[in-house]
């Protein structure tokens, strides 16, 4: 069955947004948003009666049927609702230094499918992309979307919240209770999404802090606390991950010094696209 985000805020920040599912009975009437309109009952040809199934965000997911269809609009109503937001058992926050192109959009899919919370994009010194200010909302909006898209396919009801780009530096020298400060750090789509209660715990410090590293010698594997945060229930980890070029030593000192501690997986030296898939699935399997 198809599954579509219903976005209670579409990109522009001034229009009106549409009510929260949780908020309507069962059997009411809902107008569809446009980018469902156009994907289902346009690019799929959807008919009146077809079923799907719709998540805004806010928890669980609503099994509907399309009610009317019209050239513009289309409503559905609300059938069922199934409480299951298929969350990982561990509460994650990736600091990831942007990559061009497809590398980018395949690291956010990947780390939506394996359930992070939050990615938090950022620049560094050997980084590739540094976005000017009239780049930053299109390409919020695009990489926002990217995980929306890995949401609506593998059955995740809590999208990740894509954060606007910092710095490294700025980043690290950031305490924890200003990340989710303002309303304007990410994209318009979930503006009123990531004031859910859900997305708190990114307001608070996390149970540990990790580097993805290069290997070196001599160096643990991996910090000593790790096996003991991960008995914890919900445990919320913050991993930092550099770009092809690795962070400078500045910047690997500096993450130290806010408690970012060293972690490579295995001998090889693994690409920024490659590095989140690997460090979430491996704490998935460590937390059992």
């Amino acid at each position: 069955m198809r599954r579509f985000f219903y976005a209670i805020n579409n990109d522009n920040a001034d229009a009106m947004p549409l009510p929260k599912l949780g908020d309507l009975p069962l059997g009411s009437h809902v107008e569809l948003p446009d980018s469902i309109v156009h994907h289902w009952c346009r690019v799929l040809r959807a008919n009146i009666g077809d079923q799907g199934i719709l998540f805004d965000g806010f928890g669980g997911e609503y099994k509907v049927a399309l009610q009317t269809i019209s050239k513009k609009k289309a409503t559905a109503t609300l059938l069922t609702h199934l409480n299951d937001d298929r969350t990982a058992p561990v509460i994650s926050k990736i600091g990831l230094v942007m990559s061009r192109g497809e590398r980018m959009d395949y690291a956010i899919q990947k780390a939506t499918e394996l359930g992070v919370t939050a990615i938090q994009l950022l620049s560094s010194h050997h980084g590739e992309v540094n976005l000017k200010p009239a780049q930053v909302d299109k390409k919020l909006a695009h990489w926002q979307q990217v995980a929306i898209a890995a949401c609506e396919q593998c059955g995740l009801n809590r999208p990740p919240l894509i954060l606007a780009p910092l710095s490294i530096n700025e980043w690290l020298n950031q305490p924890a209770s200003d990340a989710l400060s303002t309303k304007t750090i990410v994209s318009p789509i979930v503006s009123i999404l990531s004031q859910d209660t859900y997305y708190k715990v990114l307001h608070s410090a996390a149970d540990l802090r990790m580097q993805m590293s290069v290997p070196a010698a001599g160096q643990p594997a991996k910090p000593e606390k790790l096996a003991s945060v991960l008995k914890q229930e919900s445990p919320y980890i913050e991993l930092l991950i550099g770009p092809e070029g690795g962070l400078s030593d500045d910047e690997c000192q500096k993450a130290e010094s806010v408690g970012f501690m060293p972690w490579q997986i295995g001998s090889r030296v693994l690409r920024t696209e490659t590095a989140p898939v690997v460090a979430l699935t491996t704490l998935l399997a460590l937390y059992g």
